[in-house]
């Protein structure tokens, strides 16, 4: 069996039926989610760890690597979003920090 196309030609056409054409990840776009996926937990553990220590360079750490994997469409957009959270948290303790006693770190003494 064979039919006419628009320009002329023929074009065999079988009597199967084609299976439907499904959209295969490409390992590049598995590599970028994956890699967006590290950033959301990265963005989560950095901001989580910054409430105690080093705040001034985790919490915003967290809040930009959060910030890339929602832009680069993580599998883990809560997780995400709670690093962004907490990194503007160590922000904001680093800035009751500051006004409290003028110093740039936690003190016990």
């Amino acid at each position: 069996m064979s039919r006419r196309t628009e320009s002329g030609t023929r074009a065999r056409t079988g009597g199967g039926t084609t299976p439907p054409r499904t959209r295969t990840r490409t390992p590049r776009t598995r590599t970028r989610t994956r890699d967006a996926d590290a950033m959301a937990v990265t963005a989560f553990a950095l901001g989580l760890v910054g409430l105690l220590v080093m705040n001034l360079i985790l919490g915003p750490t967290a809040v930009v690597l959060g910030a890339l994997a929602l832009h680069r469409h993580t599998t883990r957009p809560g997780r995400a979003r709670l690093g962004i959270a907490l990194g503007l948290a160590d922000l904001a303790v680093l800035a009751c920090l500051v006004t409290a006693d003028g110093t740039w770190s936690w003190s016990l003494t």
